[in-house]
């Protein structure tokens, strides 16, 4: 959960200021199949698998077809999870051992509540919830609260310092103008019907030269792709982002392309279905000027700063911490 949707962030570094001594902690329980130790605590291997297991079903289901790419990603998950899992563990104890941190459980009970509400609904059903899943009720509020220090921890020690200039945004632009550089772009209504069981590619033909008809007697394209299209733009009117000739499919782009704003393709026949389109606008290639891309930059920018600072205090953490890794058995 992000701080931010409970609290402003100003309200956080406060809360940060409040914190009092920690509670001293407490010896961990050791157990079969260790799989990392930083400091006192330890990862196991349980952990590890508990955490990778959502990512890796996803990674399986993509690359069902690709063993050789399945097998270094999965490789990679793991090693991204050891060291979130390390990096999550220094952070705690950077806390635990601060004798001006103490997090109030007033927050934490402010944290569950919304919790509740969000995702669960109620406390019934989120007790519930967390039976089935085999976790405890303590279990789930130790992890409420290692998120709420986590996150308060993160944004004290990376979140609040980064500031871009102007200067750092223009500099960034100027030396990167050919990544600002696009293509001719093409923006498109377009209407979709699909070959069916019930509908072989001569009758849905057919069907695409009756809305064309009606189309140029004088009906909206937008109307009618709302009526009859049959694919994801169907409820903006077949209004789709503006493509270049690298990002529409070429088949379409070949006679989109041919067009001129304003201008209607006749039935496009395809494998699955039939097209029909109507050219919006049409922007020639060109350069993006500096305000059509500053808050682009700005954002990209900020962001590696703070992954720069992430590095920094993590490594910071690490110099100063015990970290030992073993190999399953």
């Amino acid at each position: 959960m992000k701080l931010s949707s409970l609290f402003g962030w100003t309200a956080w570094l406060i809360l940060l200021g409040l914190f009092a001594h920690s509670e001293a902690r407490s010896e961990p329980v050791m157990v079969n199949g260790i799989a990392a130790r930083v400091n006192d605590a330890i990862i196991t291997f349980q952990q590890i698998e508990g955490e990778m297991d959502e990512p890796e079903r996803q990674l399986r289901s993509n690359l069902r077809s690709q063993p050789d790419v399945l097998k270094q990603r999965l490789a990679e998950l793991r090693n991204n999870t050891v060291e979130l899992l390390i990096e999550r563990l220094l952070i705690l104890d950077d806390f635990n051992t601060n004798p001006n941190y103490k997090l109030p459980e007033t927050v934490v009970e402010e944290v569950i509540r919304r919790r509740i509400r969000d995702k669960f609904g109620d406390r019934s059903r989120m007790i519930k919830t967390l039976e089935q899943q085999g976790i405890k009720l303590e279990t789930f509020r130790q992890r409420i609260k290692e998120e709420i220090i986590v996150n308060a921890m993160e944004f004290k020690n990376v979140g609040s310092v980064v500031v871009i200039s102007p200067y750092k945004i223009e500099t960034y632009y100027d030396l990167h103008l050919d990544d600002m550089k696009v293509d001719d772009e093409v923006k498109l209504r377009m209407i979709y019907l699909a070959n069916k069981a019930d509908r072989d590619a001569q009758a849905t033909k057919k069907e695409a030269e009756r809305i064309l008809a009606q189309i140029k007697a004088g009906a909206s394209f937008a109307e009618m792709a709302s009526t009859n299209s049959e694919d994801a733009y169907k409820a903006e009117g077949g209004l789709r982002p503006a493509e270049d000739r690298k990002t529409l499919r070429e088949d379409l782009a070949k006679v989109a392309f041919s067009l001129k704003p304003g201008e209607l393709s006749d039935v496009l026949e395809v494998a699955e279905g039939c097209y029909l389109m109507k050219v919006e606008e049409f922007h020639p290639a060109h350069t993006k000027a500096l305000n059509e891309v500053r808050s682009e930059i700005e954002k990209n920018l900020e962001a590696a700063q703070r992954q720069r600072l992430r590095k920094q205090w993590i490594d910071r953490l690490k110099a100063k911490a015990f970290i030992r890794l073993f190999q399953a058995s």
